[in-house]
C-alpha cells in the first residue's frame, strides 16, 4: 500500500487491499455545498443513503461546507445571526455530518476561506489563525485545496464551470460551487476519455442567506458518486421527503 493509497484508506474508512476486488476500486461519494447552517434538514438523509447503496469508500465534500453570512463578501442580513451564533450553529449541524462520515477529504471553498482572507486584508499573520478542522471540531476530516483520486481533479470550482475545466485541462472533473447547475458530460477523443461533473449541492434556497440568489435559476438538490474515476453518476434528491 502506497502513501497516497493509505491515505484514502483513512479518508473512506474502508481497508483498501489486494485481494479482494472491490476494494480495490474507490466508489467516491461527493457530497455538495452546504453552507451551514443553512442546508436543507433531509440532505444529510439523502446523502448517507446514497453512501450506503454505493458501498462508498472515500467522501469527498465539493467545499462552501460553511457560509459565513455574517462576513460575507455578498449584502450580510442586518437581523440574522451574530458572528458567534451562526458559527455555533454551523458547528452544531457539522457535528451530525461528521457523526456520519468521520473520515472525509474537504474541499476548500470561497465561503469557507472568508474570514481568512479578511485577517490577510487587516494584515493579521497566519500564524494566528487556527486550522478548519480545529475551529469546526472535525479532528479527522482533511481539508485540501484540491485532490485527484483516479485521474479525475475534484476541487471546489471558482472560476470555470466543470465542462469548460475538463476541457481546457484535459482531465476529468469533479466540482461544486454553481448551485443551480448540475450534469456529468463525457468528451470523447483519439486517445481519451474524460467526463465533467457538476455536482449538486444541499443548500435551503429559502434561508436568509441564500437571498443573493433569488433571482437564479433554484438550485440543484443533490449529491454525486464517482467510482474507479470512470464511472460518475448524479443522485438527486426528492425535495418531497
Amino acid at each position: 500500500m502506497n502513501k497516497f493509497d493509505n491515505f484514502l484508506n483513512k479518508a473512506g474508512n474502508v481497508k483498501i487491499g489486494k485481494n479482494n476486488r472491490l476494494d480495490k476500486v474507490n466508489r467516491v461519494l461527493v457530497i455538495g455545498d452546504l453552507h451551514e447552517p443553512f442546508s436543507l434538514d433531509k440532505y444529510l438523509d439523502h446523502c448517507y443513503s446514497v453512501y450506503k447503496k454505493y458501498r462508498c469508500n472515500v467522501v469527498v465534500f465539493t467545499g462552501d461546507i460553511i457560509d459565513n453570512h455574517y462576513s460575507s463578501y455578498h449584502e450580510t442580513d442586518p437581523d440574522g445571526y451574530s458572528a458567534g451564533e451562526e458559527l455555533n450553529r454551523a458547528i452544531d449541524r457539522l457535528s451530525k455530518w461528521y457523526a456520519k462520515f468521520p473520515n472525509a477529504i474537504v474541499l476548500i471553498g470561497n465561503h469557507d476561506r472568508i474570514v481568512c482572507r479578511k485577517a490577510f486584508t487587516g494584515g493579521v499573520s497566519k500564524t494566528w489563525i487556527r486550522d478548519y478542522k480545529d475551529v469546526l471540531n472535525t479532528p479527522r476530516w482533511n481539508f485540501v485545496e484540491d485532490i485527484v483520486i483516479d485521474n479525475t481533479l475534484y476541487c471546489h470550482g471558482e472560476g470555470k464551470k466543470a465542462r469548460t475545466r475538463a476541457k481546457d485541462e484535459l482531465t476529468s472533473v469533479v466540482q461544486g460551487h454553481y448551485h443551480s447547475d448540475s450534469y456529468v458530460e463525457y468528451f470523447v477523443g483519439s486517445n481519451y476519455k474524460i467526463f465533467a461533473m457538476q455536482s449538486p449541492c444541499g443548500v435551503d434556497k429559502e434561508s436568509y442567506a441564500m437571498a443573493y440568489g433569488k433571482h437564479f435559476k433554484k438550485p440543484a438538490i443533490g449529491c454525486s458518486v464517482v467510482i474507479d474515476g470512470k464511472k460518475a453518476y448524479l443522485e438527486m434528491m426528492e425535495l418531497w421527503i
